[in-house]
């Protein structure tokens, strides 16, 4: 390996610099992020060191902890590209002390790159063949004396060696030097990429002949905005439209429309370029042709290098945000309200082939299964309602869960035909709800669900899920991939190993947060505990099954292959209810058991609360960690998501063509895009709370007013049946409609009716400029989950425990 002869350019450790970089981005010490960083790279989950090693990293919480690891790998990677281009230069010969500084300095991929371009191994250009003939000296003679005439110049450089035969030949090989000389300056192209950045405009036109099958980018067809002001739905529908063939994408200097205001813009940028060069025009026998060569450096290399750079910067920044929108939905569908123990009974909907049944009891264990045909054709409703009445007095049902897909609300119709006939037959009262079973063929069809339903028919498996979904969300979506899950935007346009880290991330987050049931979860729950995995999961459950339920966490370190760091990672987040140790029920770690224990002693029956965390700091264990094991000893086992609560459908509203503007309804937020909420109201079609239709405020989230499974009242702005839209608003005081037709916020593609038949959502982004904030901020539902019952016995148990020893 090339060795990099010593500078003067890096002092500081480059790993020190990484981690004052990240501190100074999240706004922490840099001794904090240096103590996360050690931590992870021992091994430690993010989760885990959140949770158990506050006082290690000064609290810093699970989303900076997030950020901290995202940030560390772009980081080491632009390390890992300085070294490589620095022995690369190196191997040139061309490495000094000045060149070695400003890679060391240079912050971002992209600048790294700017530097490095003049060095980077490349095809044989027209420069390189000028530069051959000999004619660099006829470049350098005109750029430092334009006193030169060109043409006689330049008839001192021919070389029929090289086919330079005439002076128009020479001048044109001395541009070419120059072109490509000033076109790798990495201080203008970072000056000039700025630039474009705030003053320059994307332009976007359909393509000839596209106009008809084009229509979904119709708002697109003449567009442009600054880069800089591009919401990143908008840069990816852009890019969608592209990719489609319907749309071509430019980027100017300036706003297309105005062409005085373009020429002008224009004209600066090839005047940097000139000034660069050294150049201007001032009556002198070379200052055109020098001009000239400056004005065809940018139009001809420089402006498609930097548009480039910008569509990759846009297309970064709009990535970002979808992934960060998936995510932000993905972290709110599994924190939803569980329903709990409860027996459900779980429709999966279909018309020919019928509705397909399963009954699972408050465990989760499938007790019955049927298919009833209560539809067209065969329109068996009444042996239908006799076979689901059957089985709801057979197995104590409590719940009914219903699928959201094809004949979903006619199956709903059903339900309440059924909840009907069981109080009428002084049956108990059944709830019934509609379920997402997006991503539910997906589990259907998988090995997991061949693993956990062995011999059931792959259709009834899809029922199964959707009643356990009702039952503990959590419990269920973890066994899907969570792109299948139907809470994304644009999910398809981002890449895909971006995505799935972030998305692995909050279902990691999420399932510790919770926490999981040691004796009755499911091997994929397990391989999201923290410090788990797939192997080790199938593991525990082996051992489990073949030694019966454990009875303390300690009996973890006794499967095999899970060593002293994994149960260090995952004892905490696992729980064991009615075993040999109290404590192992609630999220007190087992390190932190003695702990636990003088603070019960000290309590002496008396609320924890009233006790100061200082008495029982020690060695190990600070003020932070003190805290959360008195709060966990006030409410053991307290689960972190809401109440369970559900929305009513209005009675006779079940398609489109039923919704009246002007008409309030209940519905559920299915997703949460940047540009809106999208919302079921129970008409098979969800629509769409644009973000100016939220708040009497300006939202600049839709997430800080709603979340995906909240609740929410709305009120019809607007309802296309032919299109399929549905137009919705939070400002219950809003207008209907407003002339021409329109309803207020309505409009754009990302308006349109969210089609609920699959995770994909129908459509691309139109949002236009937002409307005047107007009306009535809805709140939001669903309070803190009280404490169940349960946790008053499991308090008294452990303060028993604690007390006798």
């Amino acid at each position: 390996m090339t060795q990099i002869p010593p500078g003067t350019a890096n002092t500081a450790s480059p790993e020190a610099a990484i981690h004052a970089t990240i501190a100074e981005e999240l706004g922490v010490k840099a001794w904090q992020v240096r103590a996360a960083v050690e931590l992870l790279d021992a091994g430690s989950t993010v989760p885990f060191i959140a949770r158990y090693r506050k006082e290690v990293t000064g609290t810093l919480d699970d989303t900076q902890l997030r950020q901290l690891e995202e940030r560390l790998r772009y980081l080491r990677e632009l390390e890992e590209r300085k070294r490589t281009i620095l022995e690369a230069i190196a191997a040139q010969g061309k490495l000094t002390p000045e060149l070695e500084a400003a890679v060391v300095g240079a912050d971002t991929k992209s600048r790294l790159e700017d530097i490095y371009l003049p060095y980077k191994s490349k095809r044989r250009t027209k420069a390189q063949i000028a530069r051959e003939a000999g004619l660099e000296p006829l470049a350098d003679a005109l750029l430092a004396n334009p006193e030169l005439s060109p043409e006689a110049e330049a008839a001192k450089y021919l070389n029929s060696e090289h086919s330079i035969d005439d002076a128009a030949a020479a001048l044109a090989g001395a541009r070419s030097i120059l072109v490509e000389r000033v076109s790798q300056d990495a201080d203008l192209a970072e000056t000039l990429r700025e630039r474009l950045w705030t003053q320059g405009s994307m332009v976007s036109r359909v393509k000839k002949g596209m106009e008809a099958q084009g229509q979904n980018f119709k708002d697109y067809f003449e567009f442009s905005q600054l880069p800089a002001k591009m919401p990143g739905h908008r840069v990816l529908a852009l890019l969608r439209g592209e990719k489609e063939d319907v749309l071509e994408l430019q980027l100017a200097e300036a706003e297309p429309a105005d062409d005085d205001a373009l020429a002008a813009a224009r004209t600066r940028y090839e005047n940097a370029v000139a000034a660069c060069l050294g150049v201007a025009e001032r009556g002198r026998p070379a200052d055109s042709w020098l001009m000239q060569t400056a004005q065809i450096a940018w139009r001809s290399r420089i402006l498609d290098r930097l548009a480039n750079d910008l569509r990759g910067r846009l297309f970064a920044q709009a990535e970002d945000e979808a992934v960060r929108v998936f995510a932000a939905n993905l972290r709110d569908v599994l924190l939803a309200a569980p329903a709990g123990n409860r027996a459900t009974l779980g429709l999966d909907p279909g018309l020919r082939t019928g509705v397909k049944v399963a009954v699972v009891d408050g465990t989760g264990k499938v007790v019955a299964t049927d298919t009833v045909y209560p539809h067209a054709p065969m329109k068996k409703w009444d042996d239908a309602l006799a076979s689901l009445s059957r089985l709801v007095a057979q197995h104590g049902v409590e719940l009914v869960a219903i699928g959201n897909g094809t004949a979903s609300r006619e199956t709903d119709k059903l339900a309440g035909e059924l909840i009907k006939a069981v109080k009428a037959s002084g049956g108990p009262a059944l709830q019934k709800l509609v379920v997402s079973e997006a991503g539910a063929s997906v589990y259907s069809a998988s090995a997991l669900a061949a693993a956990e339903l062995p011999g059931m028919d792959v259709s009834l498996r899809g029922a199964v899920s959707i009643a356990r979904r009702l039952q503990d969300p959590l419990a269920e979506l973890v066994k899907i991939e969570p792109k299948s899950i139907g809470v994304g935007q644009y999910q398809h346009d981002v890449t895909a190993a971006k995505l799935d880290r972030s998305l692995d991330a909050v279902v990691e987050d999420c399932v510790n947060a919770v926490g999981v049931d040691l004796n009755t979860a499911s091997p994929a729950l397990l391989s999201r505990v923290a410090g788990v995995g797939p192997l080790l999961s199938e593991n525990i459950v082996a051992y489990r099954n073949e030694n019966g339920p454990f009875a303390k966490r300690s009996e973890l370190k006794k499967v095999p292959r899970l060593g002293a760091k994994a149960f260090e990672q995952c004892a905490g987040f696992l729980r064991i209810t009615g075993g040999a140790e109290p404590l192992d029920a609630s999220s007190v770690h087992p390190e932190a058991y003695s702990v636990a224990r003088k603070i019960l002693a000290a309590a002496s029956g008396a609320p924890v609360s009233t006790l100061d965390p200082q008495d029982f700091v020690d060695g190990a264990f600070g003020v932070p960690t003190v805290r959360d094991i008195m709060a966990e000893l006030e409410k053991p086992g307290r689960d972190p998501r809401p109440a369970f609560v559900t929305a009513s459908f209005s009675e006779g509203v079940e398609k489109i063509s039923d919704l009246v503007p002007g008409m309030i309804l209940e519905g559920t937020v299915t997703n949460v895009a940047a540009f809106g909420a999208f919302v079921d109201v129970g008409v098979h079609q969800d629509g769409l709370v644009h973000v100016s239709a939220m708040s009497t405020k300006f939202v600049s989230d839709p997430r800080e007013v709603v979340k995906s499974g909240q609740v929410v009242r709305v009120k019809v702005l607007e309802a296309d049946p032919e299109r399929k839209r549905i137009s919705l608003t939070l400002r219950l005081d809003d207008d209907a409609a407003v002339p021409g037709g329109r309803a207020a916020g309505a409009g754009g593609q990302e308006r349109r009716g969210q089609d609920r038949r699959g995770p994909e959502r129908r459509g691309q982004d139109r949002r236009g400029p937002q409307s005047q904030q107007r009306g009535q901020n809805q709140q939001q539902r669903g309070q803190a989950r009280p404490a169940p019952a349960a946790d008053t016995a499991l308090a008294d148990a452990l303060r028993r425990a604690g007390l006798a020893k």
